[in-house]
């Protein structure tokens, strides 16, 4: 039994991270403390004023635990990676996980490339964005190679020079061939550097010449290349125009701001690159009542400039958020270069931060209705299917199927929700590999045992990240009492009161009810919670069947019906299809094979001899 009282007076006067869990053992609340004796009393003091949001928070806790580190600044990297992990219910979350790409040029090569990337690289290239559409990327790379010619193949240059013949884009002119020597090393770096001009927003240069090559053209009645310098004109006008000046200073920062309803929060974020803003996005975040901006604030910052690989040398915020000089230590940190956390208070700086608040509190109003339909189709599904089953707590569903061809290749699959949504990131693929044949229930076994025991000696080895090691709030099994009664007896013998319930289906395939504790639930079929489990049930289900058209796609597995001589692809489906499996070929009559469409004698007695004459019979490989 943990005695919160008890344990208060253990808690050590360092800095740290600090976890709290509810009856269910959920993480609920993850925080960061110079004192963690100092911090976490607080919680835990009738006389302070702690708002709603902890007052709530605290009725939930059972227990809590903590972890040690050597510094303020090293609690905070530890705390915004348990959040990321764990999603608790009270801290406020980041909703959307999104990647931004970068346009690269490789400067440290001969002949350097134009590509898009994912990340930023510790290498020599340079790095312009980031852009918030990877169309956009990928249109301006493409307006790049047609202006200024530049190389999109991986060939070694010059090593590789004159090895192959020159690429396509030789021949409709928009390569000059480096890799044939038909450019200098120092014409084509001439190229590059007009390149970097035009990413860095100096479009003077290629307008005005633009539009001399196309009035040249004209003059000289070569009309279809006026018209393609005319479109390459109205390409680069486009592009200047959608980065329009909002800063003399010409440098890189990003504004914030956010806008608050209730449960929900917008932020909105400007990217301001070199003095131009290149594009903007808004951020969904779920929180709880009497949350100021600057709190919201301080949460996004650090959910976000945790993932992104770009950090801009100021953030221009709506308000003063909690912690502002350690925060702006650990993006420093990251950075590597200074970064600066301000609060503008006049001028232009202060109608931009004011602009994204507006542009925030507009998305927040637009996208209300939308937010509550998807919060019914997710959170208050799984709160339907709480009361249905008369649970309480289901964060995380896990759901399993298994999938094969007549018994050949058994596959399983693992899906997994949390809070009504699929986290993709936990999906689990398995090859049966103690059971021959089309046995379900067996290879049920086999996949709930492997998973389990892999999250138990995770959990033992005190592993905190990975989709083993966290455990399941409810698991749904892809059929009815016989799968259900394979999971319970599984969890039985590894000691885990996990509740099972089994997604039964119609004599169509189509979700028909529940199956939990020996009994089958009606499902109001209009409902979301039958919507979901459809969701859930479907999913599962095409996880594993892509997986085994996988393995057979590529090769991986081997059916004893490719050992026959004269048996090719149409005639082993045949056999699949018209049999129900090993045994029932095996057993099969000559006329009975030479029955099949694609079959004749000769290949029908292929089959019969091969089984009977050979010794097969009682091979019991997979078909």
């Amino acid at each position: 039994m943990f005695d919160i009282q008890e344990e208060l007076k253990k808690l050590p006067a360092r800095p740290g991270v600090y976890i709290m869990h509810d009856e269910a053992d959920h993480i609920i609340y993850v925080g960061k403390a110079v004192s963690l004796k100092n911090r976490v009393r607080q919680y835990f003091q009738s006389s302070r004023n702690k708002g709603v949001k902890i007052e709530q928070m605290v009725t939930h806790i059972t227990r809590f635990e903590y972890i040690v580190t050597d510094s303020e600044l090293e609690a905070l990297v530890l705390e915004c990676n348990l959040i990321k992990e764990h999603r608790p219910k009270y801290n406020t979350m980041l909703m959307d996980d999104k990647a931004y790409p970068f346009i690269k040029v490789t400067v440290d090569e001969a002949f350097p490339r134009i590509m898009l990337a994912r990340q930023i690289v510790k290498d020599k290239a340079k790095y312009f964005g980031p852009y918030t559409s990877a169309g956009a990327v990928k249109d301006t790379i493409e307006l790049i190679r047609k202006l200024y010619y530049v190389r999109s193949c991986n060939r070694r240059l010059p090593a590789d020079t004159g090895k192959e013949r020159p690429c396509l884009n030789y021949h409709i002119h928009q390569c000059l061939a480096p890799c044939q020597g038909y450019i200098s090393q120092e014409e084509y770096r001439n190229s590059i550097e007009e390149v970097i001009q035009f990413l860095n927003g100096n479009y003077d240069l290629i307008l005005k010449e633009l539009g001399e090559k196309m009035k040249a053209a004209s003059e000289a009645l070569e009309f279809e290349k006026a018209i393609e310098y005319r479109e390459l004109l109205g390409s680069v006008k486009k592009i200047a125009q959608k980065q329009k000046i909002t800063d003399t200073a010409g440098d890189d920062r990003d504004i914030l701001a956010v806008a608050v309803e209730e449960e929900d929060a917008v932020v909105q974020v400007f990217f301001i690159r070199g003095g131009r803003l290149i594009g903007r996005d808004h951020f969904y975040l779920r929180i709880t009542e009497g949350e100021t901006a600057g709190e919201i604030l301080s949460s996004f910052i650090k959910q976000f400039y945790a993932g992104t690989p770009y950090i801009p040398g100021r953030l221009m915020l709506q308000e003063e958020i909690e912690d502002r000089e350690l925060i702006e230590e650990w993006l420093t940190k990251k950075r590597e270069h200074k970064v600066h956390l301000h609060v503008p208070k006049k001028g232009t700086k202060e109608k931009l931060v004011e602009l994204a608040q507006k542009n925030a509190a507009l998305v927040l109003s637009t996208d209300k209705e939308r937010l509550k339909r998807e919060e019914g189709r997710t959170i208050g599904a799984v709160k339907e299917l709480e009361v249905m089953l008369g649970l309480k707590g289901v964060v995380r569903m896990e759901a399993y199927d298994i999938s094969n061809t007549n018994g050949f290749a058994s596959v399983g699959s693992m899906v997994v929700y949390e809070r009504g949504k699929p986290k993709r990131n936990d999906y689990r693929k398995f090859k049966i590999k103690g059971v021959k044949g089309a046995n379900d229930y067996a290879s049920l076994e086999e996949v709930l045992t492997r998973r389990f025991l892999h999250g138990l000696e995770d959990r033992k080895a005190g592993k905190e990240l990975g989709g083993f090691r966290e455990f399941p709030d409810l698991i749904l099994m892809d059929g009815g009492k016989g799968q259900v009664n394979v999971a319970l007896e599984v969890l039985g013998q590894l000691g885990l009161p996990i509740p099972v319930c089994g997604m039964v289906k119609d004599d169509n395939h189509r979700t028909r009810g529940l199956y939990y504790e020996n009994e089958e639930l009606p499902i109001d079929k209009n409902s979301e919670c039958f919507r979901l489990i459809t969701r859930i049930q479907d999913e599962a289900h095409r996880f594993a069947i892509t997986f085994h058209r996988d393995l057979r796609s590529k090769g991986q597995v081997h059916s004893v019906l490719d050992d026959i001589p004269g048996v090719g692809p149409a005639r082993r489906k045949d056999l699949m299809r018209y049999f129900e499996n090993i045994e029932a070929i095996k057993n099969a009559s000559v006329e009975e094979l030479k029955a099949l469409p694609s079959m004749n004698e000769k290949s029908a007695g292929d089959v019969y001899n091969f089984f009977h004459s050979c010794g097969i019979i009682e091979d019991n490989r997979e078909l």
